[in-house]
């Protein structure tokens, strides 16, 4: 059952009851039938997902996806590449009541300022999002000793508040530049299924990722084959 028809049942309930609607269920105003999804609501579409623990990433063709994995093979972010743009996924915890997406924009905004870029806040189609460029340095290339020098490059942060979690999105490159560049980025985005789990966790902190046993081992190969790289990639 999508998540917003078993929201309309609960503030039915409660109404019934004379009980206000707890502010979560009340603040979280976003399509909860198209995705991203919750695990609990998640539809059986047959997308073919790659499990990373917290994350379950589409496997879409024509789209690469990369892991971060540190020396201890831990994975420590995620991002689907197509042609020279790139999205990048991150879960985090959120509280029960509302969202984090609003004090989130704000901190990205001044933090990308004070690294000499520039993010102003739009409307898009999850939302309230950032838009314009950020400085980075790109990713490394084979054989190269030193960093390259860091470049402005296009930018936008999107982000979507579900029931105790945040997911959030950077799409880079020229994908970040038109709504059509956008769309197949945009589209994974929909797709991505959140496992939030039921520790209890800090908020805003990092829900942990994980590899399955496989690539695991294909990440460890890689890692020792090819030091240096940005990221292991992985067949989705």
């Amino acid at each position: 059952m999508p998540f917003g028809r078993r929201r309309n049942r609960i503030e039915r309930s409660v109404r019934e009851r004379g009980v206000p609607p707890e502010p979560q269920v009340r603040e979280r105003e976003r399509d909860e039938t198209t995705g991203p999804w919750d695990s609990a609501d998640a539809p059986e579409d047959g997308v073919p997902r790659v499990d990373l623990g917290s994350l379950k990433l589409p496997g879409v063709p024509g789209m690469e996806l990369r892991v971060d994995v540190n020396a201890q093979q831990k994975v420590i972010g995620a991002s689907l590449r197509e042609g020279d743009s790139l999205l990048q996924v991150s879960a985090f915890a959120a509280p029960r009541a509302g969202g984090i997406w609003d004090g989130v924009r704000a901190d990205l905004a001044t933090s990308a300022g004070g690294q000499g870029g520039s993010l102003t806040e739009r409307e898009g189609p999850f939302g309230p999002e950032l838009a314009g460029f950020v400085k980075a340095s790109p990713p490394p290339q084979p054989g190269q000793t030193a960093p390259a020098e860091a470049v402005h490059r296009p930018a936008r942060f999107i982000g979507v508040d579900g029931p105790r979690w945040f997911l959030r999105g950077m799409i880079s490159g020229p994908a970040a530049e038109t709504p059509e560049a956008g769309a197949a980025l945009e589209a994974a985005f929909r797709n991505i299924v959140v496992v939030r789990g039921t520790d209890p966790m800090p908020v805003r902190e990092q829900l942990p990722m994980t590899l399955p046993a496989r690539a695991a081992e294909q990440v460890a190969a890689q890692q020792a084959a090819a030091k240096g790289r940005s990221g292991p990639t992985l067949d989705a």
